[in-house]
């Protein structure tokens, strides 16, 4: 019996089967989790044949940008389930222009505003629809964020401010809710070749600069961050809340390496 059997989880921000949510769907499937989707209506041919994959039937359009669009996904989602356990928050956006270049000269007031909205306050407008649905039972939630919250990273720029008010949003939202028996949680990922991650100007180099500090040697894949995000949702985390786990192969603890044949001296 999988360590979800018994539980319903929600999870925002599918868009293929590329996307770290695709490998935290597949993992909480796996360990007995039934699942529910939304999806921006654009991506929905693509969201519901893979929702269909995990046996769910459960999908309907959300826009994480809109406070109407969220309460009527959840108007939605009541008519399937009267509660559930799981949010995945799997959500973040910002123009790709952004993305690119220097910082100072690539950071608007509109795509700083755009970056936060989506990729921060949206957690905390989901997180609040859900509570009524996590009522009596062990609640738990999780994000997704990266490096570029405490480090600076090229090219990441408004996307970094933005993940690290993602991490404190996680930290304000584990001591809100942690009464109520609602847990909340990040997973730092390594970098992973996905739709959104594309946006991101030298994500090639980035992705191979990692490989080859990190102490496993290798980059992680949506299978790492998927058996994460389901450890921490489950029953097994039960005393975790307010963290954010490092899933990057280790590249976070190092502070600097030398090339292979360089010898010791």
């Amino acid at each position: 019996m999988g360590f979800m059997k018994g539980k319903r989880a929600l999870i925002v921000g599918l868009a293929t089967d590329r996307s770290i949510a695709w490998g935290i769907a597949q993992a909480m499937h796996r360990e007995g989790a039934e699942l529910a989707f939304s999806y921006l209506e654009r991506m929905g041919e693509r969201v519901v044949p893979l929702a269909r994959q995990l046996d769910s039937t459960i999908t309907f359009p959300m826009d994480v940008g809109s406070d109407e669009e969220i309460a009527r996904g959840f108007a939605a989602l009541r008519g399937h389930w009267s509660q559930f356990d799981v949010l995945v928050h799997a959500v973040a956006f910002a123009p790709r222009e952004a993305l690119a270049g220097r910082f100072v000269e690539s950071t608007t007031r509109e795509a700083f505003r755009l970056a936060h909205e989506i990729s921060s306050y949206s957690l905390t407008a989901l997180a609040r629809e859900s509570l009524p649905f996590m009522q009596g039972r062990p609640g738990s939630i999780v994000t997704l964020s990266y490096l570029g919250a405490v480090r600076s990273v090229p090219s990441y720029n408004v996307m970094g401010l933005a993940k690290a008010s993602l991490e404190a949003n996680v930290r304000f939202l584990a001591a809100d809710l942690g009464a109520q028996g609602v847990r909340v949680n990040g997973i730092s990922a390594g970098p992973i070749k996905t739709l959104s991650a594309a946006g991101v100007s030298g994500l090639r180099k980035m992705m191979g600069a990692v490989a080859n500090a990190s102490p496993l040697g290798r980059n992680v894949t949506i299978e790492d961050v998927g058996n994460a995000a389901a450890f921490l949702c489950s029953d097994l985390a039960a005393g975790i809340t307010g963290e954010i786990l490092y899933v990057d192969g280790g590249y976070s603890t190092v502070g600097m390496t030398f090339p292979a044949d360089s010898g010791g001296a």
